[in-house]
């Protein structure tokens, strides 16, 4: 399965969801978000108690979860003995991945800040994080942009491509339905933290290799950025997340994390890094940075997929 998601790898990278495909079929990821979306409004009751909700959202993960992973089994059935099945199933499996989007979003944050135009970089950055940016400085978008950069190389590219070459495709559809779910309903918040707590204990458990190797690449990428990663890792709340934020801050010498403020309220995260505050040229050796870190990916894909 390893070259399967090398040649994903690279599709992806060519050719990414292109927009046109996405305004007559959209992602075939919204369709998961709209099937846990509904199944949210019908079982996440506030008449019902904890542990039923609970019951409820463990249900929700398996019936979204073990049916991405239904149509993986069948999708591969179907087109492996076809013609061409193994480029088709590649192509399919692109789906799963976010390599070049993610770059063409943060790619646009850097481009509206290098024009100084602050307010088209609070609007690009704000369709890739979930804090307020209407208040956000130039340095505020740069780091919110890496942070969100990090993360997603680890949710949007090492993880998806990781579980693709253990399960295949349906390794790969359990993996983004499971993620999706965790991004939508894994809150702490009281709405949803009984609903949603099968959702983000999976995410964590599906990430724990994913998050570490991604900081590793980050930082083999970077040159450096080692010690800030194991350091500063164990900071963040989620058991993973920390690992390529730490690791970005460290490869860059920058500082990353800290204040921010989500629907109005202040939150104090922990900081990562002992650098400045990141600047504009900063997400330009980022993103540079990223792309490296993706060619390492590629590279541990092939040699996996040569050995075997």
């Amino acid at each position: 399965m390893s070259r399967l998601a090398l040649a994903s790898l690279m599709l992806e990278a060519a050719f990414g969801y292109p927009e046109a495909l996405d305004q007559r079929a959209p992602h075939p990821i919204t369709k998961v978000g709209a099937a846990i979306a509904a199944l949210e409004r019908r079982w996440n009751r506030p008449d019902r108690s904890e542990s039923d909700r609970r019951a409820s959202g463990v249900a929700t993960l398996l019936l979204v979860g073990g049916g991405a992973a239904l149509a993986g089994v069948l999708a591969s059935r179907v087109l492996r003995d076809r013609k061409a099945g193994g480029a088709a199933l590649a192509l399919l499996a692109t789906t799963g991945l976010a390599q070049r989007s993610l770059y063409d979003h943060v790619a646009a944050v850097l481009r509206a800040l290098e024009a100084d135009d602050l307010p088209a970089a609070r609007a690009a950055v704000s369709r890739i994080v979930g804090r307020d940016t209407v208040e956000l400085d130039a340095s505020g978008v740069a780091s919110a942009a890496l942070e969100s950069l990090a993360e997603s190389f680890n949710d949007g590219v090492v993880a998806p491509a990781l579980w693709l070459a253990a399960g295949g495709l349906p390794g790969l559809f359990a993996y983004k339905a499971v993620n999706t779910a965790d991004s939508m309903i894994g809150h702490r918040e009281p709405r949803w933290r009984s609903f949603g707590w099968a959702a983000a204990r999976t995410d964590d458990l599906m990430n724990l290799v994913p998050a570490r190797l991604s900081g590793a690449l980050i930082a083999a990428a970077g040159g450096g950025g080692w010690e800030v990663m194991i350091r500063d890792a164990p900071k963040h709340a989620s058991p993973n997340a920390g690992w390529p934020e730490a690791a970005m801050a460290g490869a860059l010498g920058v500082s990353l994390g800290g204040e921010a403020w989500y629907d109005g309220e202040r939150l104090d995260r922990p900081v990562f890094g002992d650098g400045p505050r990141a600047k504009v040229a900063d997400l330009k050796r980022g993103l540079n940075l990223y792309l490296r870190a993706c060619g390492l990916l590629w590279l541990t894909m092939g040699a996996l997929a040569w050995r075997r």
